[in-house]
């Protein structure tokens, strides 16, 4: 999935709350999704206008806010259209290979609120196995950087590997209480991070 989709995916998730302004949407994005904390307004606002013009947002102008009074400007809000709801929820039901991938997961797993258990289990076990495969890598690379003598290589290859356990770990954790909760259940909570 480009990063330009996982940012359509991440604001559609946002607005199904709640009309937002802009900076409300930077700043949630911010502060919910860590890998948007860099987001530049030169990558959200094209973002948005190209939403707006594949109607998946309308636009909402806000009269005078005394928040805003330096600026003396009308602030513009952003809605989900129906358009925008159903590719929301089409999102939401999709658990193919694009819904694990390490630019999309965390915006998927910031919706599993929202998303069916069939989804939800389906998307974790996808991820464990993508992080399996790379636990191999890395034990490979590690094994040959060991051999090669390159002490500070080695200890960043040792590094990795221990980060890609942890997340197995803790997708273990998720993928079993996915597994024990009562069908159905859309909104069980998450076992809490290990690390």
């Amino acid at each position: 999935m480009a990063k330009t989709d996982v940012l359509t995916l991440a604001i559609l998730g946002m607005l199904a709350e709640q009309p937002l302004h802009g900076y409300q949407i930077r700043k949630l994005l911010g502060s919910e999704l860590g890998p948007f904390r860099a987001l530049s307004y030169g990558s959200l606002y094209p973002c948005l206008k190209r939403m707006v013009a594949d109607d998946l947002l309308s636009v909402e102008g806000e009269d005078f806010d005394a928040r805003a009074a330096s600026s003396r400007r009308s602030r513009i809000a952003y809605r989900l259209t129906d358009a925008g709801k159903a590719k929301l929820a089409a999102e939401l039901a999709s658990d193919g290979a694009h819904s694990w991938d390490d630019d999309a997961f965390d915006v998927r797993f910031s919706m599993f609120g929202k998303t069916d258990s069939a989804t939800r289990l389906r998307i974790l076990e996808g991820r464990r196995t993508r992080l399996a495969e790379r636990l191999e890598e890395v034990s490979s690379s590690l094994k040959k950087v060991r051999d090669r003598h390159d002490a500070y290589t080695a200890e960043l290859q040792r590094h990795g590997l221990e980060q890609v356990e942890r997340e197995v770990q803790w997708l273990d954790q998720l993928i079993e209480t996915e597994r024990s909760a009562p069908r159905g259940n859309t909104t069980k909570s998450a076992p809490a991070d290990p690390n």
